[in-house]
């Protein structure tokens, strides 16, 4: 099994393409042991001394790092136990698992799935949806990370972050002149675009 590794815009984490889907129709985000007990690789990752989140995507998964390690000595390690997990063929999530459906939710180890938008809004956030679908999640799973939409309210559209993205030096940018820009020319009625 070959494993490529791409950098991410956030310098703290890498990306990891097993050349094979890891999950198909969601994406989840683990930000401690705590919220991995439903995933025996995010686990096995969160066994490795100074992996500090995981996010695992359609075909990567993306690992962020403690600044009190470095990336040439934490890689090789993260290669080991993913190579070893997927070689071994063990699960990703466990079954009967709670899964983050696309259609819905993608964040389902933060708590906070609820969107939050006006019934009178609802063609708006369609568009708005469809957009970040897409638009610009295909070019942020690039990066590593994912960006799920969490509401509209008085024009501004809320987003979270979730991966590469998170914590990201360049996503304060990426937000405002990339997708608030985008949001804007497609739907006059947004206003501007934050993270939460």
């Amino acid at each position: 099994m070959f494993i490529q590794t791409e950098a991410t815009p956030n310098p703290t984490t890498l990306k990891f393409l097993p050349g094979r889907v890891i999950l198909s129709d969601r994406t989840h985000h683990f930000l401690s042991q705590d919220q991995a007990k439903n995933s025996p690789l995010a686990l096995a990752l969160f066994a490795v001394e100074g992996v500090d989140s995981v996010f695992l995507g359609r075909d990567f998964i993306s690992v962020t790092k403690t600044d009190a390690v470095e990336w040439q000595s934490l890689r090789p390690q993260i290669l080991g136990t993913i190579m070893d997990h997927l070689s071994r063929d063990l699960p990703i999530m466990q079954e009967g698992a709670p899964g983050t459906d696309n259609a819905t939710d993608h964040a389902a180890s933060s708590g906070d799935n609820a969107e939050i938008f006006a019934a009178s809004d609802a063609n708006i956030v369609k568009h708005i949806k469809e957009l970040i679908e897409t638009r610009v999640r295909p070019a942020v799973a690039q990066d590593g990370g994912d960006i799920i939409f969490r509401g509209f309210e008085d024009g501004v559209v809320s987003l979270r972050l979730q991966g590469a993205c998170a914590g990201c030096p360049s996503s304060t940018a990426t937000l405002k002149m990339g997708i608030e820009n985008m949001l804007r020319h497609y739907v006059p009625e947004v206003l501007s675009v934050q993270a939460v």
